[in-house]
């Protein structure tokens, strides 16, 4: 279907021009009433943040999301385009995307003047109507609104008087549009004032010129809370004339925040049969939960959903490579690989002061540590119920009683993360009573030695996550043994009890 390509065209189509933000709502009602999904992609808030934002489009207003690191907010503002028509008709040539019917810069109104219904126009996609900024501190009113530009003066012989001598910013570029201002605060005080007259008069005025430029745009802002950092924050004035302010926030469940890393990490990789035990996947993201929690980790910086990414994206890699050096066609984590998860942890997890004494790397391994002891007791029994219920000797426990006794009798276990899966597997079954307990309480592929091995390396350092068994790690090479022989050399305690003793 051809579209019209001049002004009297246009008119004769009976084509209606909406303001950009009533375009959005309309476009946003027949989403909604037809059932589509709004925001692909964006998992956790179907209760919380798409509600408000929502109500804030069908209000018309404009919008600052505002929350820690990592919780999707950029994600989303990208989204909102979407929203839009997706093609518009402007006068051709406009730098602002000028309204045919109601041209507000010298250049459309001169066109239309001179050529009346035969004025050309153009018709642009949603795409090009969405325009972002990444606020820093060098960002000018120059960039944002515009200036006048002297070399566009002098090749055009125009006096610096002359409208036709501004250069626009990005926002009046983005008229009929969306722009979208990510990390607010650190827009310097005087710029953030520049933008008082765009959202409640909703028009410009560059330098000393007379003229006011009317825009018709959405403006939407991202920022981290004002005590997040110390580059800035937003100014009060500001903040008032932003209509609505929508709180973002981490995942409140276990099952979204898994949805999450399944759906950013990548962990198909090629030719490779690629498989992470669900337990696994819960032990990723109980080290972010536990670090949310933790007094070693500034809390106000926040911990990113880009922490569970990376680790997850580590842990399949270790298994990876293990698979490619062994020949082995199978790609399963062991809970050995879990040390090679640091360098994802590490740089993304702001310390307290106390923290940063202990050390990144400690109180990561800590962080492990607890998400590992916390996911074993949601599949077995808790090791230490029994001793605070009853004195009886660690061999008598129906549950744990032949694995602790076969430590007890001096006996130790080493695996290390480069293994071949039947050295693995044959080393663990050493250990008596473990496979039987493993699959009593673990569903398990009866066909898959890989997730077998696993599983009861998982039962292992659960054990010694609950001071059951000792466990020692050098070079990526791991030995359980018995935890009475382990005091007496002061080594082999789990990594968060050492945390504790160490204040």
């Amino acid at each position: 279907m051809s579209r019209p390509s001049t002004l009297g065209e246009l008119r004769n189509s009976g084509y209606k021009v909406l303001p950009v933000k009533e375009e959005i709502r309309n476009n946003l009602i027949n989403k909604i009433q037809n059932g589509e999904q709004l925001f692909p992609g964006i998992i956790g808030y179907e209760k919380t943040v798409v509600p408000a934002l929502i109500n804030a489009i069908l209000a018309k207003h404009d919008i600052i999301l505002l929350g820690l690191r990592g919780q999707a907010k950029s994600r989303l503002v990208r989204q909102i385009p979407s929203l839009l028509d997706e093609y518009i008709p402007i006068i051709k040539g406009s730098e602002i995307n000028d309204n045919p019917f109601a041209p507000v810069s010298k250049f459309g109104a001169d066109l239309i003047k001179q050529y009346g219904d035969a004025t050309e126009i153009e018709w642009i996609q949603r795409d090009s109507r969405f325009s972002e900024k990444l606020a820093t501190p060098d960002v000018t009113i120059a960039d944002l609104i515009g200036d006048i530009d002297p070399i566009k003066a002098a090749t055009q012989r125009l006096h610096y008087s002359h409208e036709g001598a501004i250069h626009f910013g990005l926002i009046p570029r983005s008229n009929r549009g969306i722009f979208a201002i990510n990390e607010l605060p650190d827009l310097q005080p005087r710029i953030q004032v520049g933008l008082f007259n765009i959202l409640e008069e909703k028009d410009i005025q560059i330098r000393g010129f007379n003229i006011r430029i009317p825009l018709d745009v959405m403006i939407i802002f991202t920022a981290n809370p004002e005590d997040y950092t110390n580059r800035g924050n937003i100014i009060t004035p500001l903040k008032d004339r932003i209509d609505s302010q929508i709180l973002t926030h981490y995942p409140r469940s276990l099952e979204d925040a898994i949805a999450i890393t399944e759906q950013e990490a990548w962990v198909r990789r090629n030719g490779l049969d690629a498989h992470v035990p669900y337990y696994f996947k819960e032990i990723i993201e109980h080290i972010a939960f536990e670090a949310r929690k933790s007094e070693f980790v500034d809390q106000k910086s926040g911990v990113s959903a880009r922490l569970t990414i990376a680790a997850m994206e580590n842990l399949v890699s270790n298994a990876e490579r293990r698979s490619i050096i062994l020949n082995e066609k199978c790609v399963v984590p062991r809970i050995c690989d879990l040390p090679h998860v640091l360098p994802g942890l590490t740089g993304k997890l702001e310390l307290v002061f106390e923290g940063e004494q202990e050390g990144s790397i400690k109180v990561s391994r800590a962080l492990i540590g607890k998400a590992v002891r916390t996911v074993f007791k949601k599949y077995f029994p808790d090791p230490l119920q029994k001793r605070q219920r009853t004195q009886q000797q660690t061999h008598d426990d129906p549950e744990y009683g032949k694995i602790l006794s076969w430590f007890e009798s001096g006996n130790t276990l080493e695996v290390a993360d480069d293994m071949p899966l039947a050295a693995y597997l044959t080393e663990l079954e050493r250990v008596k009573g473990l496979r039987d307990l493993t699959k009593r309480h673990l569903k398990i592929d009866e066909n898959s030695k890989y997730e077998l091995a696993s599983a009861m390396e998982f039962v292992l350092d659960g054990l010694h996550q609950n001071s059951k068994i000792a466990k020692d790690e050098v070079e990526h090479v791991t030995t359980y043994k018995d935890m009475v022989g382990s005091i007496f050399t002061g080594r082999g305690a789990a990594e968060d009890y050492e945390l504790e003793s160490d204040r």
